[in-house]
């Protein structure tokens, strides 16, 4: 029987987070998110070297930090340019169940132009998760006409002295 190339319940693309306190972080995810824990190997010290973890129909893959291998966290490099998004069924109480859990709100969950719920959190270990659910299909002209609307209130950039 021939070997998959992509292993069952993975997508071709598959987030592996970095963080500092790997085994807390899969807590945190289960509290927030309702994770679900695969497979967890630790290094003989007790760090976890692999972990995986699904939310919702998601794979995702999670490891501590080893700075000598150049795998820092969003923490020991100062924050993280990747935000994942995650969109699910009654995100306002996957929102509440996030804060709760300890992640602090970064954009507050409101319905958006181009027609999502959504909003923005960051977990304790550093992560941004964009927290949304479609709520309004949205013709491509009308979130236009929405964006310039939303984009004409914002203040203009300057020069900051």
């Amino acid at each position: 029987m021939a070997v998959k190339a992509v292993p069952e319940g993975t997508h071709t693309i598959t987030p592996h987070l970095v963080v500092n306190g790997a085994s807390e972080a899969l807590e945190f995810y289960k509290k927030a998110f309702g994770a679900q824990i695969g497979g967890v190997h630790k290094t003989p010290d007790g760090r976890v070297m692999h972990a995986e973890f699904k939310i919702g129909d998601s794979k995702l893959m999670l490891a501590d930090e080893f700075p000598g291998m150049g795998m820092g966290s969003p923490k020991t490099l100062g924050g993280s340019a990747v935000v994942l998004n995650l969109y699910m069924d009654g995100i306002d109480k996957v929102f509440e169940q996030a804060v709760s859990a300890g992640a602090t709100v970064t954009m507050p969950l409101a319905n958006q132009f181009w027609g999502d719920r959504y909003g923005q959190v960051k977990d304790p270990f550093g992560h941004t998760w964009a927290l949304g659910q479609h709520v309004e299909d949205v013709a491509p002209e009308e979130m236009e006409r929405r964006a310039r609307e939303m984009f004409a209130k914002m203040p203009k950039p300057g020069r900051q002295k």
